[in-house]
């Protein structure tokens, strides 16, 4: 009998979470300085706005990145929505960490304070 060697499986990328997809838009649409609905970035991910709105709210956690996310409230005339009622749009900052010394590190007494400053 002839021994034959296994192929060896090709290895698949891990699927993108929401979360990871729901950073990605929301940075490339801050680049070009736009705010986003809830339900435009629906129909830009196809999610839905609930879980949408928890994922934007995890994205502002530490270990998820500690993103600033703004929140404005968009002009009546500005909404094409047929609903009436205050419509929300939000746009996503990454954060940049400043070490500030205080009078305390510089005595030696304590370690750096990290004050987060937005980009």
């Amino acid at each position: 009998m002839r021994r034959t060697k296994k192929k060896k499986q090709a290895r698949r990328k891990p699927a993108r979470t929401q979360r990871e997809v729901l950073c990605d838009v929301m940075l490339s649409a801050a680049e070009c300085e736009t705010w986003l609905t809830l339900q435009e970035l629906a129909s830009l991910t196809q999610y839905g706005e609930a879980s949408i709105s928890a994922q934007l709210r995890n994205l502002r956690k530490p270990r998820y990145g500690g993103f600033l996310l703004e929140k404005r409230r968009r002009e009546a005339d500005q909404v094409m929505r047929r609903e009436v009622g205050v419509v929300w749009e939000y746009k996503l900052r990454r954060m940049i960490r400043r070490r500030i010394l205080t009078r305390a590190v510089v005595r030696g007494m304590s370690a750096a304070v990290f004050h987060p400053v937005a980009c």
